[in-house]
């Protein structure tokens, strides 16, 4: 990417205000755009819907506001012939909307955008499997308390004093449906890899860690690998890594994220219309 080019930020809460401190830091505020927030919230250079992102004419587009903002405004940009790195990937394990943002992609040309995010190792993943991989599983692990407010809260009790308790196993396409604000990660690791659906996802309460603590194991004609990967939490919401801010930011000013319908070993998209 050229180094004048310029960012759209869609949110404006732990990761946008991140984003926006760090391009503070390194001296190049000039590179920001527009910040699109909801009608009644104020950020810098805010914008209050998609027509007045493209209006303020970015050249590339971080979205981290979460599964809605992406169906409210990412069909727009696309449409617009605009980049745009998702963050909140996970909205994708909707096979109609994601048929749509293909479409939308199509029509003008922007892309959808697969970031690293907070996990390191997608590179060797989208390596291997060229070579061939038979199986891929992603376990999440977070502290008991990072967990409340989600369906965690149902499915086990958070109070409990056992080390660690496993509250979900299943794919990444049924982890994204069932916890759209945790499981945006498996997805990434099923589009760069075997796709979502065969991809096997567990989600953990463990006592033993502070912060997120995600693996990636994977085994195949390549060999085998396992990533792990300790991201402190965010200051501000416990959710989410501290890191992944900086890795879309680095992505929008330096590329290195993937298009998602280029993907196509993993098969995750191109196959979505014949999804039951």
């Amino acid at each position: 990417m050229e180094k004048t080019a310029t960012i759209g930020l869609i949110g404006h809460g732990a990761i946008g205000m991140e984003i926006l401190s760090a391009l503070g830091r390194i001296g190049e505020e000039a590179r920001l755009a527009a910040i699109l927030v909801r009608p009644g919230r104020t950020a810098p250079r805010a914008v209050h819907d998609a027509a007045g992102l493209i209006a303020a004419q970015p050249d590339i587009v971080i979205e981290c506001a979460g599964h809605q903002a992406v169906r409210d405004h990412v069909p727009d940009l696309l449409r617009a012939g605009i980049d745009c790195i998702l963050s909140s990937i996970g909205v994708l394990a909707d096979a109609d909307f994601a048929a749509e943002l293909t479409d939308a992609q199509a029509q003008g040309g922007g892309r959808m955008l697969l970031p690293a995010g907070a996990i390191a190792g997608l590179d060797g993943l989208v390596a291997a499997s060229l070579a061939g991989i038979d199986q891929v599983r992603y376990t999440s692990y977070k502290p008991p308390h990072a967990w409340r407010g989600t369906p965690a809260e149902q499915a086990i009790d958070l109070d409990d004093p056992a080390e660690e308790q496993i509250f979900f196993e299943g794919t990444a396409r049924e982890a994204a449906s069932a916890y759209p604000k945790n499981a945006n990660v498996s997805v990434a690791v099923g589009l760069a890899g075997i796709g979502i659906d065969a991809t096997q996802v567990r989600l953990v309460s463990s006592r033993r860690v502070d912060d997120p603590l995600g693996v990636i194991e994977a085994e195949g004609t390549f060999g085998r690998f396992r990533f792990d990967i300790l991201a402190l939490a965010s200051p501000s919401n416990p959710k989410t890594s501290a890191l992944t801010g900086y890795s879309l930011l680095q992505c929008a000013r330096l590329g290195g994220a993937w298009p998602v319908t280029e993907l196509a070993w993993g098969k995750a998209i191109s196959q979505l219309r014949n999804w039951p």
